[in-house]
C-alpha cells in the first residue's frame, strides 16, 4: 500500500460501509482501543439487556425465568447465533463452560473416537492452555493412551502420519497473527484417518470461518474476544452432525442429561450436541453474550474482512514511512492472506512502549517475552485511529518516553 495522506484516511472513515457499526458500542473518549483480540469493547445493547435481566428477570420473575424467559434454552441460542459466524449448521454449536473446559471435552470424544491411535499433535507455538489440556488428558488416560507431540510448523505437514488421533491447532496464532490455512490442513490431516480440533480464539468473529464446508471435526472458541460478549463470557464448542451419535464426553453434568428434569439415578447423554453441556447455564454472563451478539446480525464476514485487511495494511505503510519505527521488527506474515485481524511487532522493550501507549490514549498488549500486538476490530476501529496511534507510538519511541520507571513496572495482567 503506497502512503495515503489525512484526507483519504478521512475519505475511508466517512465511505466506510461499516462506519455505523461503533455507534453500537460504548467506547471511552479520546481512547483508541487495539486490544479487541483480547478482550471486545462493550457494546451499548448490553447494558440495558443486563438491566433487564437483573432487574425483570432475575428480581421480579425469579426462578419461572427459566421457562418464561427461556433461560435454559439460552446455550442453544447462543451457540446458533454464534455458528453463523462461524460456518456451521443449525444444531451444531452450543455455549458453555471455558475454552479450556470445552477443549478437555472434544479432545475427549476424539480420542475416544480413535481407540487405535493415541497421539495428539499440535505446534509447539501453540496457546499454552491448549497444550496444557492435553497434558491434562493425558494425565488422565495414561501415556500409552494419550502421547503430547508438539512440532514445528514447518514440519507439520510431515508429521500428519497413521499414529496420529488427533491434530489440534489454533486458526490464529496468539502472537504473530498467522493464519492457517483450515481447509488445507484439514483434509490432509484426513487423508490420514487423523481428526481436527480448530481453536478459534482469535478468528472467532474477526473473519469468515467454514467449518462445514471444511469438513472439520471438532472446534472451541470464547466469548469475550471479537465476539464482544464480556470479560469471562462464556465459550463455545462445535461438535460436527456426523459424529453427535457415536461421540461421548468425560463431564457427564445433569445439563447434559438426555432429560435433566428426570433427575434419573443413572446417567444417560443426550443424542445431540446437548451433551456437552455440563452445569447449569451462566444465565447473566451469556444473555449478555446473546444480546451482544446482535450487532453482527447484518455484517458480512466478508466485508468485515476487508476492512480488517484495509486497516492492518495500512498500519504496516505508515510504519513503515517512520524512520524512527525502524526498530520494531514485524513478527506477523507480510502477505495479509496468511493474517488474522492483528499485528504483532518485536521490541526489546515491547512491555515498556506499551504501558506508555496506555499512558498516551492508545490500548495495545504485550505478550512475553517481547512482542507488542495491536489488534483490529473492524466494527469499531476506524483509520483515523490507526494513524493517530502510529503517531503516537512514534513519539514515544522516537524520544524514548518507554524508559520511564512508571512503564517499566510489571503488573498481573500484561
Amino acid at each position: 500500500m503506497n502512503v495515503v495522506s489525512q484526507a483519504q484516511i478521512e475519505q475511508w472513515d466517512k465511505s466506510d460501509p461499516l462506519g455505523a457499526k461503533r455507534l453500537e458500542f460504548s467506547l471511552p473518549k479520546d481512547v483508541i482501543y487495539l486490544d479487541g483480540n483480547s478482550l471486545g469493547a462493550m457494546p451499548s445493547v448490553a447494558t440495558e439487556h443486563a438491566k433487564h435481566v437483573l432487574e425483570q428477570q432475575w428480581a421480579n420473575d425469579l426462578i419461572i425465568s427459566w421457562n418464561k424467559h427461556k433461560w435454559i434454552d439460552l446455550p442453544l441460542a447462543v451457540g446458533e447465533k454464534i455458528a453463523r459466524l462461524i460456518g456451521a449448521a443449525s444444531g451444531q454449536v452450543i455455549c458453555c463452560d471455558s475454552t479450556s473446559i470445552n477443549l478437555f471435552k472434544v479432545l475427549s470424544s476424539a480420542m475416544a473416537l480413535q481407540k487405535t491411535r493415541s497421539v495428539v499433535l499440535s505446534l509447539s507455538g501453540n496457546f499454552p492452555t491448549d497444550l496444557y489440556m492435553v497434558e491434562g488428558l493425558a494425565s488422565v488416560l495414561g501415556q500409552d493412551a494419550c502421547k503430547v507431540k508438539w512440532v514445528d510448523e514447518d514440519i507439520l505437514e510431515s508429521a500428519l502420519t497413521t499414529d496420529v488421533a488427533v491434530l489440534m491447532l489454533t486458526q490464529v496464532d496468539f502472537r504473530s497473527g498467522r493464519l492457517l490455512n483450515m481447509e488445507r490442513l484439514t483434509n490432509l490431516a484426513h487423508q490420514k484417518g487423523i481428526l481436527v480440533v480448530w481453536d478459534l480464539a482469535h478468528s472467532a468473529g474477526a473473519l469468515p470461518i467454514a467449518l462445514d464446508e471444511c469438513q472439520v471435526d471438532f472446534a472451541v472458541g470464547c466469548g469475550y474476544k471479537y465476539l464482544n460478549g464480556g470479560p469471562g463470557a462464556p465459550a463455545f464448542l462445535y461438535v460436527a452432525k456426523r459424529h453427535q451419535k457415536n461421540v461421548s464426553q468425560p463431564l457427564k453434568g445433569w445439563m447434559g442429561h438426555k432429560r435433566p428434569f428426570a433427575f434419573a439415578g443413572h446417567y444417560q447423554p443426550a443424542e445431540d450436541i446437548n451433551q456437552y453441556l455440563c452445569g447449569t447455564p451462566n444465565v447473566i454472563s451469556m444473555s449478555i453474550l446473546e444480546a451482544a451478539l446482535d450487532v453482527f446480525a447484518d455484517v458480512n464476514m466478508h466485508q468485515l474482512r476487508e476492512k480488517s485487511v484495509a486497516l492492518s495494511e495500512l498500519f504496516i505503510a505508515l510504519v513503515q514511512k517512520e524512520p524512527q519505527l525502524n526498530e520494531l521488527s514485524l513478527a506477523s506474515p507480510i502477505p495479509a492472506e496468511l493474517r488474522g485481524s492483528q499485528l504483532a511487532f518485536r521490541h526489546k522493550h515491547a512491555h515498556g512502549i506499551c504501558q506508555a501507549l496506555i499512558k498516551h490514549g492508545v490500548i495495545a498488549d504485550f505478550r512475553a517475552p517481547d512482542t507488542l500486538r495491536f489488534g483490529f476490530t473492524p466494527l469499531y476501529t476506524r483509520y483515523q485511529d490507526i494513524a493517530k496511534c502510529v503517531n503516537i507510538l512514534t513519539n514515544i519511541i522516537s524520544q524514548k518516553i518507554y524508559q520511564h520507571p512508571e512503564f517499566n513496572v510489571q503488573q498481573k495482567v500484561t
